[in-house]
């Protein structure tokens, strides 16, 4: 319904492209100073709804109205929407590192905003870039201002980011998915800088995700998208305590759970994977002529102590940055370690063809199922290329045939499917390419399964069904997993037992139960509570 003091509008908002329709009719309303929750799966029509606001999206076909302050922005000339554009409507984009320009430094693309929408000197946008960063809270602002954005943490890109969307002092932030990419205690930082600068400010925002313990701590009111159409919109206590329609049910019942865990091996079970005082050292640059006669190096991982049984799971927990990718990468044998580090008797080589049986045993799946598969090989080659390695002998038959069998049972068989071995990757959705690289890993049949960060990049839905699909494949194969992940979610539903890192440092190891129910570290504690605050 229409309302004359209405910031934005969207009216019957209709999106197709190439005559295939994508949004349909949206009607939306959001008033100045309000927080708003635009909500739903990858693919239901939330980003390109946003993106139709500031007609971002060149090859679409749009009708019905974008009303802004009373003005249909699809009916503006492209000099009028320019001049709109940062100016009165700013948006974050999910990932800051393709969003920001690799070849200038943060402060640069701030300092540029400053000069081209408030015409300010150089000088003068320089000084009020350094302040907006400030106000971010990024530490030691001048100096990240001189930055470029591979130089900042992810955290950090998104308060830069942040910094030049508020620049022009916008009445609406559009933030697609902006914590996607962080760890608990990040992601309640940024929504709790968000809500703080909104309070500010008095600018709206439209928040875009799915991440539902997000919204329950930053929205006003939620609008719930399920393929192009808007089925459900109200106050955040009337759509997350009453929901009406059965797809709003089902997001709100996709927490992860125990249910289906296998049950944890006894404590005198011999263990696959033995580590003990595991140390990982990068090389480190250092000013001066010392550097010419002393080698210098950074220690990631301090003295690790672990075991992990076949059929259980290590749940490795802590912010980015605390030494999870160095673990992970020195039990896959990737980097050099010093310590030992004993999977079923052996231990890494440092030589491809000494590595090669061992190499089998242990797998691997990445936190992108995108990026981390080839999109120049079809899925068949894909999910045989770990055979044609570790069994040359066998026949385009048996390997075919061990490639089918995998793909049916991580799900991917059916009428839906009956090419699948000729498809490419593109052609599926996130959780079917995570599907495939899982298969991938599995085809192989390895002892330890490596997961690494495996669902952060897929909606709640599919990640219940991944998670689902972990459970199932561990009882039925007895496989060991190393979960890397910042999702205590995650680490409660699948983890028998817990480590907890920091700058490091293992602060607290111990059962699942304990490590994250009565958590004995303060860290611990405060990553409990991040995710818990945000629930």
């Amino acid at each position: 319904m229409s309302t004359p003091q209405a910031l934005l509008e969207l009216k019957d908002l209709r999106i197709a492209f190439g005559g295939q329709a994508v949004v349909h009719g949206v009607n939306l309303c959001i008033q100045p100073g309000e927080r708003v929750a635009l909500v739903g799966e990858s693919g239901s029509g939330k980003s390109v709804t946003a993106l139709s606001v500031l007609r971002l999206l060149e090859s679409a076909e749009l009708s019905g109205q974008v009303l802004w302050q009373g003005r249909d922005l699809l009916r503006q000339t492209p000099a009028e929407m320019q001049r709109i554009r940062g100016d009165e409507i700013a948006m974050i984009f999910q990932e800051p590192m393709t969003a920001l320009n690799p070849l200038m430094t943060v402060g640069q693309q701030i300092s540029e905003v400053l000069q081209v929408k408030k015409l300010l000197p150089r000088r003068d946008a320089d000084e009020r870039g350094v302040h907006l960063l400030s106000e971010t809270g990024i530490d030691d602002p001048a100096r990240r201002f001189g930055a470029y954005p591979h130089q900042l943490s992810g955290g950090q890109r998104q308060r830069a980011m942040m910094a030049m969307a508020l620049a022009s002092e916008p009445k609406l932030l559009l933030a697609d998915e902006p914590t996607t990419a962080l760890d608990a205690s990040l992601r309640l930082q940024m929504m709790q800088l968000l809500a703080d600068l909104q309070t500010k400010t008095g600018m709206a925002v439209l928040l875009i995700t799915h991440d539902l313990g997000l919204v329950r701590h930053f929205a006003d009111r939620v609008a719930v998208m399920e393929k192009g159409h808007l089925v459900e919109q109200g106050t955040l206590r009337d759509v997350f305590e009453r929901p009406q329609h059965t797809y709003t049910l089902r997001l709100l019942s996709s927490q992860p759970s125990r249910t289906g865990l296998a049950t944890a091996p006894s404590p005198d079970t011999a263990p696959l994977l033995q580590v003990k005082q595991l140390q990982v050292r990068y090389p480190k640059a250092v000013p001066g002529f010392k550097a010419w006669f002393q080698k210098h190096h950074f220690m990631a991982l301090h003295g690790a102590d672990f075991s992990i049984a076949s059929g259980s799971t290590l749940g490795v927990m802590g912010e980015s940055g605390s030494g999870k990718s160095s673990l992970a990468q020195a039990v896959l044998g990737l980097i050099p370690f010093e310590g030992d580090l004993s999977l079923d008797g052996q231990t890494w080589l440092g030589s491809p063809a000494r590595d090669k049986a061992l190499r089998r045993q242990v797998q691997v799946v990445f936190q992108d199922p995108y990026g981390s598969l080839s999109p120049r090989m079809t899925v068949g080659e894909i999910v045989s290329e770990g055979l044609r390695l570790h069994h040359p002998h066998w026949t385009p038959d048996q390997t075919e045939a061990r490639v089918r069998a995998t793909l049916a049972e991580v799900g991917l068989v059916g009428d839906g499917f009956s090419d699948v071995l000729n498809r490419y990757p593109h052609t599926f959705s996130g959780g079917q390419r995570q599907r495939i690289a899982l298969a991938r890993a599995l085809v192989v049949e390895p002892d330890l399964l490596v997961l690494d960060e495996p669902t952060s990049a897929l909606d709640v839905t599919v990640q219940k069904q991944i998670l689902e699909l972990l459970k199932k494949l561990q009882i039925e194969r007895n496989m060991a997993y190393l979960l890397i992940t910042h999702d205590v979610d995650v680490l409660r539903a699948m983890a028998h037992h817990v480590l907890v890192l920091r700058s490091g440092q293992v602060l607290e190891h111990g059962m699942a139960e304990q490590v994250l129910g009565e958590p004995q570290h303060p860290y611990t504690r405060s990553l409990v509570q991040a995710s818990s605050s945000t629930i």
